[in-house]
Formats: structure tokens, C-alpha cells, sequence
């Protein structure tokens, strides 16, 4: 039920996606990826994470729909835009549940230069209001290996305010792979976030497309796996299905 009235939300944001379309990073399993939406190309993102405990430390479960877009005509260039609706029953944030996002990135080989990487840089949870701004800026540059797969690397920047001193930015690393030896619609990835705050994480999954418009992923998030204290509370199982329009 809650995932049917998140699509409504989605699809009135839809409505508006030619003067207004904003949304959530094109992502690995939870950080961004320097991958960017084609010119015109709308995606809806019905995402959910679900604690694995239920005691009181574990942490809330988040739900979240998200609709992005390719805003720039180039090819070597590309702008995608975006705009979250998250909850996760935290009454400050969930009182003001949009999030804005924004990345403006370059595919490997971009400009004719067959060995040059992939470049990323952007900013996600931009909230609304003071408790929700996070306003994380990050960049990314990323190559595919013979055999190993895309490797990305980069670093983020987020508010202090909401963030805490010194715990507001850190490294961002993922390692992700279509598997072609199983099928052409399987694609594994692992990343990871660090940083004592409620983002930093590693996790890990796994994609299969359905269509040419419809993918399903699932996979595992651990938060703070390196520290003492999980900041973002016990692991969760998300599944993340991305509808692409038309």
C-alpha cells in the first residue's frame, strides 16, 4: 500500500518532469555511480530498506520514490536532475520529505579520447529545511578493467550542521560488473562510504533486467561496518526497481 501511494507521488512529479524534473543520483547499490541520464530519458525509482532486527537500536526502515532526468542534449556531457520522496518515520525529516539531487557527468571515452575515465561530480540530500540538509557534494572518476569490471573512486563533503564536525565527509569506492558469462541481464556491484555518520556504509547486490524499462535490484546494507557504533543503525535489505519512461 505504501508503495502505491509513493507511484502516485511519483507520477504527479512526472507531470511536471519538462520544467521541473529533479531526482535521486544514478546509483551503485547505495553511493553514486558517474553514470547520468541520456537527454529526456525519465526514470522512476521505488526503493526500499528494510532492518534485519526490530529492536529499538536497529534503526528506522526508509521508502523512498525518486524521478530523474537527462536535462542536457550533449553526448559527451551529460546533466541529470532529480527529486526525492523519502520516508522514514523520523517526524523532522518526514514533515519536509523531498530531497533534491543534481550530477553532471562524462562517459569513459568521452571526447573521442578512447582510455580517459569517467568523471562525476554532484550533490545529493539537499534537503528542504535545516534538519533534512545534508547537502552532500561528491566526485567520482571510474574505468572499466579487462575481466574485473568498472572501478570508481572518489570522495564526498557533506554539512556539518547535520552531519557533525569531522564526520562529514570521507571516501567513496565501488566495484561493480555486468556478468555476461551468466546472462546479459545480470549486474553485480559492492560499494562503500565512509565516515562516522548515518551514510557511511558497504554494502553489496545485485541487478536483473527485466525489459528494456523495468529492473530490479536487490542487495545488503551495512552501516559503519569499521566502527564501533553502526551510525546508521543495523544493516538493511533494500530492493531498489527502476522504471524507465517511455
Amino acid at each position: 500500500m505504501k508503495s502505491l501511494k509513493m507511484l502516485a507521488v511519483a507520477a504527479s512529479v512526472v507531470a511536471m518532469a519538462s520544467s521541473s524534473a529533479m531526482a535521486t543520483p544514478s546509483t551503485q547499490i547505495w553511493i553514486p555511480s558517474t553514470d547520468a541520464k541520456d537527454f529526456k530519458n525519465v526514470h522512476i525509482d521505488i526503493d526500499n530498506y528494510a532492518r534485519f532486527s526490530s529492536k529499538a537500536d536497529a534503526g528506522t526502515n526508509m521508502y523512498n520514490v525518486g524521478v530523474s532526468a537527462g536535462v542536457l542534449p550533449l553526448e559527451n556531457l551529460k546533466l541529470e536532475v532529480g527529486v526525492d520522496f523519502l520516508k522514514q518515520d523520523i517526524k523532522a525529516s518526514d514533515d519536509h520529505p523531498f530531497y533534491f539531487n543534481a550530477k553532471l557527468a562524462t562517459p569513459e571515452g568521452a571526447f573521442g579520447i578512447k582510455e580517459l575515465p569517467a568523471f562525476a561530480v554532484g550533490g545529493f540530500n539537499l534537503g528542504t529545511v535545516s534538519a533534512t540538509q545534508q547537502n552532500i557534494a561528491y566526485a567520482l572518476v571510474a574505468k572499466t578493467l579487462p575481466v574485473v569490471g568498472r572501478l570508481s573512486v572518489g570522495g564526498y563533503n557533506g554539512s556539518e550542521k547535520t552531519l557533525g564536525k569531522n564526520t562529514n565527509n570521507g571516501l567513496l569506492a565501488s566495484l561493480d560488473r555486468n556478468m555476461p558469462e551468466i546472462s546479459d541481464k545480470l549486474w553485480l556491484a559492492v560499494d562503500y562510504m565512509s565516515g562516522k555518520n548515518a551514510n557511511g556504509e558497504v554494502s553489496f547486490g545485485g541487478s536483473w533486467t527485466f525489459s528494456k524499462q523495468i529492473s530490479l535490484i536487490v542487495g545488503a546494507v551495512f552501516f559503519n561496518p569499521l566502527q564501533n557504533t553502526l551510525y546508521g543503525g543495523k544493516p538493511t535489505l533494500t530492493t531498489q526497481i527502476d522504471i524507465s519512461l517511455p
